[in-house]
């Protein structure tokens, strides 16, 4: 199922500051080479997320999903100077990958890989966050929600990607993949916690924005 429009993503494109030739070259490698390229970001939910990073101006961020690489260039655009993102992803087949490109783009000491389960990892991460991106698999948003919860700052941000999971989250329940299912629980737990406000936005395939109070 659609969620946007084919016509109406292309307007949004045209109307969107250009990919900078890194990330184009980094969208396009990750097309031919890569397994469910689908799941970049791509260049208007890059762009956003830039443009949340650079309104911030984070010192921390924590990325829970790496793939290769195009989110956390975009969101590492808005760093302070003195600013790094945490990113973690299972796949060590893909760290070479998008270490290549992060240093590249000039992010070498700024961008901080982890491989490994995301649930082991957060709880060793001895940091406060502004900002964390959760893109990873859907059945565990709601646990890595509880996780963050503590490292994020008072007024910090999360975004959580793929909310709208492809349209399926309208669809009635029985019809629903599990995946659909774990992002209408997740919503429902989000929008259900006094400490936080949140905005689904239908960007893509749904970004929720959640502040903490």
């Amino acid at each position: 199922m659609e969620v946007i429009p084919p016509e109406i993503q292309a307007f949004a494109e045209k109307y969107t500051t250009p990919e900078t030739d890194l990330l184009y070259r980094l969208h396009r490698e990750t097309y031919l080479k890569v397994d469910q390229p689908h799941m970049l970001s791509g260049h208007v939910q890059g762009r956003f997320l830039t443009m949340v990073s650079q309104m911030l101006r984070p010192s921390r961020i924590l990325e829970l999903g790496t793939y290769t690489g195009y989110s956390a260039i975009c969101l590492a655009q808005g760093l302070a100077a003195d600013g790094v993102l945490h990113t973690i992803d299972v796949n060590e087949e893909l760290e070479d990958m998008c270490a290549r490109y992060v240093a590249e783009a000039g992010l070498t000491g700024k961008v901080v890989q982890h491989i490994g389960k995301a649930a082991q990892i957060i709880p060793q991460l001895d940091e406060v966050f502004d900002l964390v991106f959760i893109d990873a698999d859907k059945a565990g948003y709601g646990a890595y929600y509880d996780l963050v919860w503590e490292k994020l700052r008072p007024g910090g941000f999360i975004l959580a990607d793929n909310i709208l999971y492809h349209g399926e989250v309208i669809l009635p329940e029985p019809e629903q993949s599990n995946n659909a299912r774990a992002m209408v629980r997740f919503a429902e737990k989000a929008v259900a916690d006094d400490r936080a406000e949140t905005l689904l936005l239908s960007l893509r395939d749904g970004v929720l924005l959640i502040r903490k109070k």
